[in-house]
């Protein structure tokens, strides 16, 4: 029960901070409407079971013992930061409440697929699962145990931004944000090469 508990509050604290995934949701809401939010919750919680799974099967200890390829999968999730920054700090696109129907459909999965791509390759989240597997979870539990915790582990990722989605996708506050959207774009554009960048200049020394 100790083992759970500290899972949970390790867990919780690791999804309420502020970061790539808060940044991706909170686009995908305002510029696209709910649908697009929850679809971005949903890719980010399917984005922690790539990091649950490779942690678990092991992998993890060959990727910490060899430096050279931590730093290309830290360089590898910083540039898709910078990338999905630089989308958003040039966009020059106009949007409307009013989006068609194909539009909608196409910011769904647009949506979802930033954000499973964001998570999976987020170095924050990596080094999150692997400490929380390797300070938490005690080294004789079993397949099972170690499965349930990476379950819960992606719901509480779901449930905090499906709320986030629902928080920014509400009609009024898309409203006020896309009469600003080049401000917002900016904003979060900065805001995304900026956690780029602080991953990348985190291993120069």
């Amino acid at each position: 029960m100790n083992e759970l508990i500290a899972v949970a509050v390790f867990t919780v604290l690791a999804v309420i901070s502020p970061g790539a995934d808060f940044a991706m949701v909170t686009r995908s809401s305002y510029a696209f409407g709910r649908r697009a939010g929850l679809s971005a919750a949903l890719g980010i919680a399917l984005g922690v079971q790539v990091h649950v799974l490779y942690t678990v099967l092991g992998i993890a200890l060959i990727i910490s013992q060899t430096p050279s390829l931590f730093l290309a999968m830290k360089v590898l999730g910083a540039g898709y930061l910078i990338y999905l920054g630089y989308k958003s700090l040039t966009n020059t696109t106009r949007i409307s409440l009013e989006g068609g129907t194909a539009s909608s459909q196409l910011g769904v999965f647009a949506a979802f697929r930033s954000g499973f791509l964001t998570n999976a390759l987020n170095p924050k989240t990596m080094l999150f699962v692997v400490s929380a597997y390797t300070q938490v979870v005690q080294p004789g539990s079993s397949l099972a145990t170690s499965l349930g915790y990476g379950l819960f582990m992606s719901v509480a990722h779901w449930l905090w931004f499906s709320l986030v989605a629902l928080f920014f996708s509400s009609a009024s506050l898309r409203r006020v944000m896309l009469d600003r959207q080049l401000l917002v774009d900016r904003v979060i554009g900065v805001a995304l090469i900026g956690l780029g960048l602080a991953v990348v200049l985190a291993n120069v020394r």
